[in-house]
């Protein structure tokens, strides 16, 4: 593996078997950091990521109880120390935002199981490791935390919470430890390859005229990484659209 700006650190993305996450896995690995892969389901796909990168690859759901900690305690025992976490693994539910029955508790609480709780408790679980690397926590939010927009409701205040979670986070793990949060417009992953009017919609009124790519995404994923004078940074990567929503 040929060295980099990450050469010799250990970084663990969550919800890497694809997407964004996959891409943000493949970057790190290229500038030299050994990247533990993981994935809830999709294990044939999080293998075989981990195997072209040289990484690790770990099956954990990070809504469970002892996902978090299944997936440190498989970071320190394969490379013995963590210097960057990711928490890219999210959910969603494709509901109008006018339609008010259909996200009911129980989608309120499975969105918020994943993309704030178990954010929450992969970030406690990491933190004591990260002290001792001064490393880094990237958070995966989303432009609909940021603006009144996004695929539910319960979507957009998930990851509203997530960008105030990230802030709220970095002012009390300083200066051992830095959080920042990237957050994407409509980026062209399996989960929106059937978002065609949404995708026309951002590529009509976006300054950039286009949606994103994983790799977009996970270039400031490592700007921030790698930069160890920005912390508590909640950051869009979204072609410019929330100048025009």
């Amino acid at each position: 593996m040929s060295e980099g700006r990450f050469h010799g650190q250990v970084v663990l993305v969550t919800g890497s078997s694809m997407g964004i996450g996959e891409a943000t896995a493949r970057h790190f690995a290229r500038e030299g950091a050994t990247v533990i892969v993981n994935s809830a389901r999709s294990v044939d796909e999080g293998r075989a990521v981990a195997a072209d990168i040289g990484g690790h690859y770990v099956q954990a759901n990070v809504a469970d109880a002892d996902g978090p900690q299944t997936l440190i305690d498989a970071a320190l025992a394969n490379c013995g120390r963590l210097d960057v976490l990711v928490n890219n693994a999210g959910t969603t539910r494709l509901i109008p935002h006018h339609d008010l029955e259909s996200p009911t508790l129980d989608v309120w609480r499975e969105i918020f199981e994943v993309n704030v709780f178990a954010t929450w408790a992969m970030s406690v679980a990491a933190i004591a490791h990260l002290k001792q690397t001064h490393g880094s926590i990237v958070n995966v939010s989303s432009v609909a935390g940021l603006r009144q927009t996004g695929s539910s409701i319960p979507y957009a205040a998930s990851k509203a919470a997530l960008n105030h979670v990230t802030t709220l986070l970095a002012k009390v793990v300083g200066p051992e430890v830095r959080v920042n949060a990237v957050a994407p417009g409509l980026i062209d992953t399996p989960w929106t390859e059937e978002w065609d009017v949404v995708r026309g919609f951002v590529q009509q009124i976006a300054p950039l005229k286009r949606t994103g790519e994983p790799d977009d995404v996970a270039d400031l994923i490592l700007a921030l990484a790698g930069s160890p004078y920005v912390t508590g940074q909640v950051v869009a990567v979204d072609g410019g659209l929330t100048l025009s929503v």
